[in-house]
């Protein structure tokens, strides 16, 4: 992979230096986003795992969100991680009356539907265009898909446990969201798929 691909990390709020390191190790040309004049510059962007409300707060203070929106909608290539995830649904629930998101697929996602913190669990999760054994998830207050609208793929699901069945990963077009941090394992195989989407997507 050429290091020519710049992709950005939106380093308001969470697991920042992990994502950076994640798509170095990838073979891209990752950086830190915090205001729009970056966003200008990188060819993709991940927004990482992190606490949702904070990040669309920030989004808001730092100019950002509206940027951001109209990025997604121009089609560049966007992954988001657990709160990631959240920022990229068009519907959020139990979210705070003003939260918002940068939208961009058609799904519903529910914040912290597995718990609290000490809810936190593992599991594998074997995900669709990842070659491999199923994939080791670290869910950490996450979240997970209630419904999907149609031209939404949905990827992953929980294999085992009351959370059986429970979408948490999809795909629509060049917009990759999973509601688990793969940057807190050495597995680099979800990052590698983003790389490989954004490259594709010129």
């Amino acid at each position: 992979m050429s290091v020519s691909l710049r992709v950005g990390v939106l380093a308001l709020q969470g697991d920042v230096r992990e994502h950076l390191r994640a798509l170095t190790e990838c073979g891209a040309a990752a950086r830190p986003v915090r205001r729009p004049g970056e966003l200008d510059q990188v060819d993709a962007l991940v927004v990482p795992g992190g606490e949702s409300t904070t990040i669309s707060k920030l989004a808001v203070e730092f100019e950002l969100l509206e940027p951001v929106r109209k990025r997604i909608g121009a089609g560049m290539p966007v992954y988001g991680s657990c709160a990631g995830m959240i920022m990229l649904a068009d519907e959020i629930l139990d979210g705070r009356p003003d939260q918002q998101s940068f939208t961009g697929i058609p799904m519903t996602v529910r914040r912290n539907a597995f718990g609290r913190q000490v809810d936190s669990f593992e599991a594998p999760v074997a995900i669709d265009g990842v070659d491999g054994p199923p994939f080791h998830a670290v869910f950490i207050r996450a979240p997970w898909v209630e419904r999907v609208e149609p031209g939404v793929e949905v990827l992953g699901r929980v294999v085992a446990g009351e959370a059986t069945g429970r979408i948490v990963a999809v795909r629509q077009g060049n917009l990759l969201a999973t509601a688990f941090h793969p940057e807190l394992t050495g597995d680099r195989r979800v990052h590698q798929l983003f790389v490989e989407m954004a490259a594709a997507a010129g």
